[in-house]
C-alpha cells in the first residue's frame, strides 16, 4: 500500500514551521488519541500514521531528506531511528492526554517499535560509516564494497581469552565473580556485593593466553560489505545494513551499520537537487549568430542550441540530461550558463573585419 503524503496527513503547507506543524499535530492529536476514542482500532491506525508525519517533518534533518527524494529518501532508517528524536510522552501530558507508559501499551501500536525495553540487555551500538562517491556513481547508481574494522568474539579460545585448560577460579572471589563486604554498626550489619576486581566479575582467571587474541577474548578483523547505491541519492543519502554493527550484550543482536553517503565535488558540474548547472565558452561570434556546439553531460556529449544573440550569463536549458530521479521516473535538466569570450589577440585580417562589422553596426544604429 503506497504511504500517504506527510504534509497531506497533518494538513499543512510544505513551507510550515515548526510552530505550525507542532500546532497542526496537536490538533490530530486531540482528535485521534485513544483517549477520546476507547476502542477504536481505527484511530489507533490514524494516531500512528499522524505519528510517523510529525516524527519526521518536526526534525529537520529527516524533513530535508523526505522534501527532496519523498518516502524514498528515509528507507535508510529504521522505525526506531525515525521516532528517537521526539518525545511523545512529554507531548502528550502537555496536551492533556494519557501517557500509557511503554512495554505492550499503546505506544506499541503507534511505534511498532523493535528496540529493547527497560531491564532487557542492551543491543550492540549502531556505527556510521562516511562513504566518499563521485557525481556520476550516485547519479546512475553503482555497486561498491567498503572495509570497516569490526571486533568479534575470538573462534579459537570462544571468547575466554585462555588456552584450552588455561583457565582457573578466582582465588579472590572463589569463582563466584563477587565479593561480599560487611560493616557492623551496633546490631545492624550492612552487607555490599561488588563485582571481583580480581576478575572482573568473570570468576576466573587466565593462567595461559590464548595466542590469537592475546587473552584479551576478541579479535579486531576487516569485514569487506557490499554496498548498493541507487541512482539519484545525494549527500546525507542513508544505508542501513543489518547486523553489521557493534556486538551487543551476550544473548542479544549486534548493532546496524549506517553508511552515510557524501558527494564529491565534481569539476564540471554543480547540482542542484536533481538539475546539474555548468558553464560553457561561447566564441564571440557563435554567441553572435547561434548555431549548435557540444557540451559534456553526465552520461556523454550533448549538443546544445546556442540562440542567434546570446548574451554573456544566459541560461539555456537541455531537457532530461541532469541527475535521475531516486523513484526511478525520469530526470532532473541540465542549465548551461553560456560565457561569452571576448577575443583578445587579433590578426590584421580578424581587426580589419571587426571593424567593418563595427562600422555596419554603427551606420544600422543611426538610420
Amino acid at each position: 500500500m503506497k504511504k500517504r503524503d506527510y504534509y497531506e496527513i497533518l494538513g499543512i503547507d510544505r513551507s510550515a514551521d515548526v510552530a505550525v506543524i507542532k500546532q497542526a499535530y496537536r490538533k490530530l492529536a486531540m482528535k485521534y488519541h485513544p483517549d477520546r476514542n476507547p476502542g477504536n482500532k481505527q484511530a489507533v491506525k490514524q494516531m500512528a500514521e499522524i505519528n510517523e508525519a510529525y516524527a519526521v517533518l518536526s526534525d529537520h534533518e529527516k524533513r530535508h531528506l523526505y522534501d527532496r527524494y519523498g518516502h524514498a529518501g528515509l528507507e535508510g532508517y529504521s522505525r526506531d531511528d525515525l521516532f528517537r528524536s521526539v518525545d511523545f510522552s512529554s507531548l502528550f501530558r502537555e496536551f492533556g492526554l494519557g501517557n500509557f507508559g511503554f512495554g505492550g501499551g499503546i505506544f506499541d501500536s503507534f511505534f511498532n517499535a523493535r528496540g529493547a525495553r527497560p531491564g532487557r540487555p542492551r543491543r550492540g551500538a549502531d556505527l556510521k560509516y562516511t562513504l566518499k562517491v563521485t557525481l556520476q556513481e550516485v547519479a546512475f547508481g553503482v555497486e561498491k564494497e567498503i572495509e570497516i574494522p569490526i571486533t568479534r568474539t575470538c573462534l579459537s579460545c570462544h571468547g575466554t581469552g585462555a588456552e584450552e585448560g588455561g583457565l582457573k577460579d578466582c582465588d579472590r572471589c572463589r569463582g563466584s565473580g563477587q565479593v561480599v563486604t560487611e560493616h557492623r554498626s551496633g546490631y545492624s550489619v550492612f552487607r555490599q556485593i561488588n563485582a571481583c576486581s580480581k576478575c572482573s566479575g568473570t570468576g576466573k582467571i587466565v593462567q595461559k593466553p590464548c595466542k590469537k587474541c592475546h587473552g584479551k577474548g576478541m579479535v579486531e578483523e576487516t569485514d569487506r560489505i557490499s554496498i548498493s547505491i541507487p541512482g539519484g541519492a545525494d549527500s546525507g543519502y542513508r544505508i542501513r545494513i543489518d547486523g553489521r554493527g557493534e556486538v551487543g550484550d551476550e544473548g542479544t543482536p549486534p548493532g546496524d551499520l549506517y553508511v552515510v553517503l557524501e558527494v564529491e565535488e565534481h569539476p564540471i558540474f554543480e547540482r542542484h537537487g536533481d538539475d546539474i548547472y555548468m558553464v560553457m565558452e561561447v566564441s564571440f561570434a557563435r554567441a553572435a549568430l547561434g548555431g549548435e556546439i557540444d557540451v559534456p553531460g553526465l552520461d556523454g556529449d550533448l549538443k546544445l542550441d546556442i540562440p542567434q544573440g546570446t548574451q554573456n550569463g544566459e541560461v539555456l536549458r537541455i531537457i532530461d540530461s541532469g541527475i535521475p530521479h531516486l523513484d526511478g521516473h525520469g530526470r532532473g535538466d541540465q542549465y548551461v550558463v553560456a560565457k561569452v569570450v571576448t577575443p583578445q589577440k587579433l590578426t590584421e585580417r580578424e581587426k580589419e573585419l571587426f571593424q567593418e562589422l563595427d562600422k555596419l553596426l554603427e551606420e544600422e544604429r543611426k538610420k
